[in-house]
């Protein structure tokens, strides 16, 4: 299941994803997809620069470009 890789450095373990209300309820707003190079994903709050959101460290490390606001991680498949 999926993890929502908060701004403070916690993770929040096998999370429902079940929904795009859902979805942008975990991150703050709209969201957008991050895919990573090893097939998961990253979905993040499409505003976030924007809306001036704390640099998520764990989400920017994982993608290699920086990210703000809780993010979501999952398989691909999980959004299905």
């Amino acid at each position: 299941m999926a993890t929502l890789l908060r701004t403070d450095g916690t993770q929040k373990k096998d999370i429902s994803i079940v929904g795009l209300k859902r979805l942008q309820d975990l991150v703050g707003g709209y969201i957008e997809v991050v895919n990573l190079t090893d097939g998961r994903i990253l979905i993040v709050n499409e505003e976030g620069l924007l809306l001036k959101l704390p640099f998520n460290e764990q989400a920017s490390d994982l993608s290699s470009r920086p990210l703000v606001g809780d993010v979501i991680l999952c398989k691909n498949s999980e959004l299905n």
